[in-house]
């Protein structure tokens, strides 16, 4: 379990920016996100595990803003919406955690063509 601090609240968790990252035992690459103070949670995926061939590209103001100096320092999850049979993950708004400090931000991915409910489980392709 890591703790994250958003910089900015996520989109729709707002007062929250401390949660609990947590991988959900016997399924490689999920993990839950839940709020310090056992408010709203969330399902992230591992990008790397799970979607290979999604690679965002971060503004540099965002980078600088996590405080990353290479792109090894941070990981990349996005979230799942579980819905019915079919699971999607939106890509075009990644969690990014920098490794080190736990500093958190959801972006959105500037000029990119990134799905935003793209089904978990399918080839990633632009």
């Amino acid at each position: 379990m890591s703790t994250v601090s958003f910089l900015t609240p996520p989109p729709g968790l707002a007062p929250h920016a401390r949660f609990e990252l947590t991988p959900v035992p016997g399924v490689t690459g999920l993990l839950t996100l839940t709020a310090a103070d056992d408010g709203p949670r969330l399902f992230l995926v591992d990008a790397p595990t799970q979607l290979p061939g999604y690679a965002p590209v971060l503004s540099a103001e965002q980078g600088t803003r996590l405080g990353l100096a290479h792109a090894d320092d941070a990981w990349v999850f996005v979230v799942a919406n579980p819905s019915g049979e079919i699971t999607t993950v939106n890509l075009m708004a990644p969690v990014i955690v920098h490794r080190s400090s736990g500093a958190a931000l959801q972006v959105i991915l500037e000029n990119q063509d990134w799905p935003l409910q793209h089904p978990l489980g399918e080839p990633v392709s632009r």
